[in-house]
């Protein structure tokens, strides 16, 4: 390999996109390290790249062994990652403040940086970029999908069906025209959900700093408000100290009676435990919920909200489309080339 900065991708883009990525990278002069332990065609990609990359395997979530892979041959001045490996003191402290510690850029190929220990990287001069934006068509269409789910009982419709249980639904639902959407955090994702959601037929209202009404959304004063006047909440909130929990027991008590929950925002925004005792009890105002992220996840995935009918669960998959993800993983690969050449302009860096 050859280049002036080296960096470990810890789960590169899948497929083909593995590719475009690695392009991208050596196009910008990287010396790149391969993690082959999310890469479905192991022998294929050294095939294909042995060339041009090295390669290791391990356990990004495995601190130690993500620690002795930054470290390994002099040091790593970047590491990417794009399912949210935690990078956190310990680690940073080796990696970029510990005796032979070369790490000076993060770079996370999607949405947000609470994977991050941002007060110890901004103590040890690391920069932390993201990709805001790359994934909000994608993430804003799951939604989507969730809500026309749930709006439907497809699940419990498809399940019926499979019994050769011939089942019509006990009371006729409404139509979309018929309900209000409320967005918690009209951000880029927020924004393009109520988009389509309007284009349907939806009523829509935010609850967010950003200035709603510009794109005709009508604001709610409260997150009170919000709730209890909303036939679908969905959340599109940045995971911080100020909204982890921000959704709990007393909040889903104010829902309207059949209301519905979508969270393809964070895993902590919304209290899991306190969700799924709702979603168990035929009494409570909320009568669904759809979760794609959950407080745990990869191999520590684990919720209250397992096994419960009423809800939806996926993998944290709501911005995996190929588009978002090449976008992310393009956008990346420039930011950190433009951090490690010090061309800061223009490139999203998050603070401590």
């Amino acid at each position: 390999m050859s280049g002036r900065h080296r960096i470990l991708l810890l789960d590169a883009a899948p497929g083909d996109l593995l590719g475009v990525e690695l392009e991208r990278l050596l196009g910008h002069g990287l010396a790149v390290t391969l993690n082959l332990r999310r890469v479905a065609d192991r022998a294929g990609a050294r095939d294909a790249w042995g060339g041009r990359v090295g390669f290791t395997d391990f356990d990004p979530f495995d601190e130690a062994a993500l620690i002795a892979a930054t470290l390994r041959d002099g040091g790593h001045q970047a590491v990417k990652s794009r399912a949210g490996v935690p990078l956190r003191a310990a680690f940073l402290a080796s990696a970029a403040g510990g005796s032979g510690g070369a790490l000076r850029v993060i770079g996370r190929a999607g949405a947000g940086t609470d994977h991050v220990d941002l007060s110890a990287a901004t103590r040890l001069g690391v920069a932390v970029t993201h990709t805001p934006g790359s994934n909000a068509d994608a993430v804003a269409e799951f939604a989507l999908a969730q809500l026309l789910a749930l709006t439907r009982d497809l699940a419990g419709h498809n399940t019926a069906s499979h019994r050769g249980d011939w089942r019509s639904p006990a009371a006729p639902a409404r139509a979309l025209s018929e309900l209000t959407l409320g967005i918690l955090g009209p951000g880029r994702i927020g924004r393009a959900l109520a988009g389509r959601a309007r284009a349907l037929g939806m009523t829509v209202q935010g609850l967010g700093r950003g200035p709603a009404e510009r794109d005709g959304l009508r604001r709610a004063d409260s997150l009170a408000e919000l709730l209890a006047t909303s036939d679908v909440v969905s959340v599109h909130l940045p995971l911080t100290a100020r909204t982890r929990g921000l959704v709990g027991r007393r909040e889903l008590a104010l829902v309207r009676p059949g209301a519905i929950l979508l969270n393809t925002a964070r895993g902590g925004i919304v209290d899991e435990r306190a969700l799924a005792d709702a979603l168990r009890d035929p009494g409570h105002p909320l009568a669904a919920a759809a979760v794609d992220t959950f407080e745990h996840e990869h191999a520590a995935f684990g919720s209250p909200l397992l096994g419960l009918p009423n809800a939806l669960l996926t993998p944290h998959v709501a911005g995996m489309t190929r588009s978002a993800m090449a976008e992310a993983a393009v956008r990346c690969a420039d930011h950190v080339a433009a951090l490690l050449d010090g061309r800061p302009d223009g490139v999203p860096v998050a603070n401590g």
